[in-house]
Parts: structure tokens; C-alpha cells; sequence
């Protein structure tokens, strides 16, 4: 038994050490409590037993190993080097993250638009830092290769550096995020700095603000004039002396962004801002098509799919097969013994008709 407690041991709390052999996969807590019961002194004779469901759902797809290098600042810097376009892309829970990690998107941003797309909310200034933990860690699970952002939303960091630092801690041990994104351009450099002295590396966000829509006047274009544009190149100027290692430019005029891009020398991720950034990025569920008919796109989105329209057909399919009794087929159901359900029905008939409230 003890030398069974040992071949545990070296499984389950340090997975760097070889397991039991080639014959056995690597245990998990359940399987390793099984397979003591099975020990009978003899590591020869220990049997393997495939993992036992505890739910009728198994994980959507728990992520396998890694195809890929893991993205890191450094993978970003060199692509940016290369000058080879960075793909971003948001994601709010696990499929969402699981899809964008398993066709190599570069960067999963956990934004705050998840107030609308997930949460129901009217804008992102209703999101708080606990609504935004959750899902960052939600995503983590999933991207095991991309390079994760967490959004840090309203009223989590403006009030000072010391809240900004507290707020992007909490969010990098928490929801297990690499780096956070901050909205505002010259005003919060203090702010960056703090940050980075702190050791939590910022993605700056400048031109249109979501957050301060309502002093923007709403979502409008930025930078449409000389002072305009240029008010936009001081504040990217400012958050990259600050120490930012990238900036989103929004809803900027593509020309202004591209010259803008070009006298960084750190990456732009656009949006709405032309193919002239080192990178781009689009709010997942409005680039899959994942919402209903009549919903209000922005000019710089472009649908690739249509996840709705396929979500659709599938639920009224069902709805239609359940009405229809179709559904659920003799293939979807699990078989009983004629013998044993001849003594079953026995036994109902048996039972006296008061007990089934009849």
C-alpha cells in the first residue's frame, strides 16, 4: 500500500514526475482513490479503469495541449517587428474563448462590451470589476495559448493610480488575465506608469472611448479634423512614454491611424480604424453573426457568419420534433431487459392506485 501511496503521490501533486508507466495516463484525485482499492501490493497488477462521469454532460472541450507556442508580450512585439498584422478578438466565457484560442487568434480581449453581449446590459458602464473577474476567468479555462486581456471597466481605476494598480492586481491574480486594457489617452499616463511600475503590462485605448460616450456626445468619430487628429497622436505619444506596450485606436479616421501607426513605436490594434494598424480587433459575437435580425452594427464590423441564423434553425427544429413527438428517438434513449421491465410493470400494478394520487 505504501509503495501505491508513492506512485500516487509522484502522479497527482507533481505532475513533472513520470507517472506509473507508459501503460496508465496520467491520474486524476477520483481515479487515483479508484485504482488504491485495486493495489494489491504488485505494480504489475494494478488495472487501469477509465475515469468514471459524474454528469450527464461531459466539458464543452476541455482544452487539449497546446498546438501552439503560448503568445506572450514578446510573441506580439515580434510579430509587430515583422510587421505581421496581430489578430485580436473579444471572448466572454468559455466557447467564445475556446474558438478564438483553437484558430489562433493572438490576443482573447475579455472587454467590457460583454456588458451588452452577455450580460444584457444597456452599455458598458454598468459593468463592475467582480462581473469582469468572472468572466476572465471563465475565458482563462479556455485560451490556453492566446495572450489574454481583461478590460478594466468603469469606475475601476479613474479615481487614482493606487485604485488603477489595486483594480488590474486583483484582475491578473483573479481571473488569471495577462495584461489589462485601460480606456483614456494623456489624462491617464499617472496611471500607466503606476501600473507598470507595478509589473502589469497595459494595452492603452484612445480615439473613441465607450465609457466616456456620454462626454463624447455618444459614439462618435474621432479625429476628423488636423486639431483633432492631432489631439489623438498626443494622447498615443503620451501613453507610450508612460510605458503602455500597445494602443487600440477607435473609430479613427483610416489615414490618421495609419500615419499615426507609423510613428509609434509600439503596436496599434485597430477598430474602425483602417488596415493601416499593426493589428485589429472586433467584438466576437457581432463578427460571427450571433445575434437577431434588425440589431444596430457599427459601419466597421463585418459579419463572417451567421451563428444566429444556424441557432435558430436548430431550436426550432427541436421545438418542432418535441411537439411532434419525434424526438427523442429509440437511438436516444438506453435499453432495459424485456424481463426486467415485464417485472417492473408487475410491480406498478401491484402498487395500490391511492399512491399515485389517483
Amino acid at each position: 500500500m505504501s509503495r501505491a501511496l508513492t506512485l500516487l503521490t509522484r502522479s497527482n501533486v507533481c505532475p513533472s514526475i513520470p507517472t506509473i508507466g507508459p501503460r496508465f495516463p496520467p491520474l486524476l484525485l477520483g481515479d487515483s482513490i479508484r485504482l488504491l482499492r485495486l493495489v494489491s501490493g504488485n505494480e504489475n497488477k494494478l488495472k487501469w479503469r477509465p475515469p468514471v462521469r459524474y454528469s450527464a454532460h461531459s466539458p464543452l472541450g476541455t482544452p487539449s495541449a497546446p498546438a501552439r507556442k503560448k503568445v506572450t508580450l514578446q510573441t506580439l512585439r515580434t510579430l509587430y517587428q515583422k510587421g505581421e498584422p496581430i489578430t485580436m478578438l473579444t471572448a466572454h466565457d468559455f466557447p467564445s474563448a475556446h474558438v478564438a484560442d483553437q484558430t489562433g487568434i493572438d490576443i482573447v480581449l475579455v472587454g467590457d462590451s460583454l456588458a451588452m453581449v452577455a450580460l444584457g446590459m444597456e452599455d458598458t458602464s454598468e459593468v463592475i470589476l467582480e462581473d469582469m473577474i468572472l468572466h476572465c476567468r471563465s475565458v482563462a479555462r479556455a485560451a490556453k495559448s492566446a495572450f489574454i486581456i481583461g478590460d478594466l471597466p468603469m469606475g475601476s481605476y479613474e479615481i487614482s493610480p493606487t485604485q488603477a494598480v489595486t483594480s488590474a492586481l486583483t484582475m491578473l491574480k483573479q481571473g488569471r488575465v495577462h495584461s489589462i486594457k485601460l480606456e483614456g489617452g494623456a489624462a491617464y499616463t499617472p496611471h500607466i506608469r503606476a501600473l507598470t511600475t507595478a509589473g502589469v503590462p497595459v494595452l492603452s485605448h484612445i480615439g473613441l472611448t465607450p465609457q466616456r460616450q456620454h462626454s463624447l456626445g455618444g459614439f462618435r468619430v474621432q479625429g476628423k479634423t488636423a486639431a483633432a487628429a492631432n489631439a489623438v497622436l498626443d494622447d498615443a505619444l503620451a501613453v507610450q512614454a508612460a510605458g503602455a506596450w500597445g494602443v487600440v485606436l477607435e473609430a479613427v479616421p483610416a489615414e490618421v491611424a495609419a500615419l499615426i501607426t507609423k510613428r509609434l513605436r509600439i503596436p496599434t490594434i485597430g477598430i474602425g480604424a483602417g488596415a493601416g494598424c499593426s493589428g485589429q480587433v472586433l467584438v466576437q459575437v457581432d463578427m460571427s453573426g450571433n445575434f437577431p435580425p434588425g440589431r444596430y452594427l457599427p459601419k466597421f464590423v463585418k459579419r463572417f457568419g451567421d451563428v444566429w441564423g444556424e441557432a435558430e434553425r436548430a431550436v426550432r427544429a427541436y421545438r418542432e420534433e418535441v411537439k411532434g413527438r419525434t424526438f427523442p428517438g429509440v437511438e436516444h434513449t438506453y435499453p432495459m431487459p424485456e424481463k426486467e421491465f415485464r417485472e417492473f410493470e408487475r410491480m406498478v400494478e401491484e402498487r395500490p392506485a391511492s399512491e399515485f394520487g389517483k
